[in-house]
């Protein structure tokens, strides 16, 4: 099997566990909204296989649970949001690769994660909501705060898995039979 092959089986099979989490881990938070746990496989993809496997599983997971729960109107801005996340996570992740589990490296990357969260979330999906539904810019922002609030936690969260599953990757244990 072409590397090229592999690389999308596994970017297929971290869309299929982004939509997995989201619908079976579904976990109660602020009125009406569950913490999004897609976002801990989205994380997992962006730390140990890449920027673009990780925006790709995060962008078409969130396309996919939408399509299967009949929520296409919030579709078009978590899906957009989701780009960038994902690609300011991966980078985050690949710019301090260098400093395996440092303390600073954490706060790198905790920072990336809230930061790439508040502008998908607030910014991106809050705009893209504006455009396409006609409602305020300030009160998507607002309705979205709980979005944020609760995503961002859950890309916390996920941060010593990412960590952990990648030194795993590094030393070779999950190739050993």
């Amino acid at each position: 099997m072409s590397e090229k092959t592999k690389e999308i089986s596994i970017t297929g099979l971290g869309i299929a566990l982004f939509v997995v989490f989201t619908l079976c881990l579904q976990v109660p938070v602020f009125e009406n909204y569950y913490l999004c746990l897609g976002y801990i496989v989205m994380a997992v993809y962006c730390s140990c296989v890449g920027t673009l496997s990780g925006t790709v599983v995060g962008t078409a997971g969130v396309i996919l649970y939408c399509v299967l729960t009949g929520g296409l109107r919030g579709m078009p801005g978590w899906a957009l949001g989701n780009v960038i996340i994902g690609i300011m996570t991966g980078n985050a992740f690949r710019l301090t690769e260098r400093h395996a589990g440092g303390t600073m490296r954490i706060l790198v990357m905790g920072t990336a994660m809230v930061i790439s969260c508040a502008l998908g979330i607030l910014g991106v999906k809050s705009l893209t909501e504006c455009l396409l539904y006609g409602q305020p810019f300030a009160v998507r922002v607002l309705k979205n705060s709980y979005a944020f609030t609760a995503d961002a936690a859950v890309l916390l969260f996920s941060l010593p898995l990412c960590t952990i599953i990648k030194a795993r990757i590094r030393d070779g244990a999950y190739l050993r039979r």
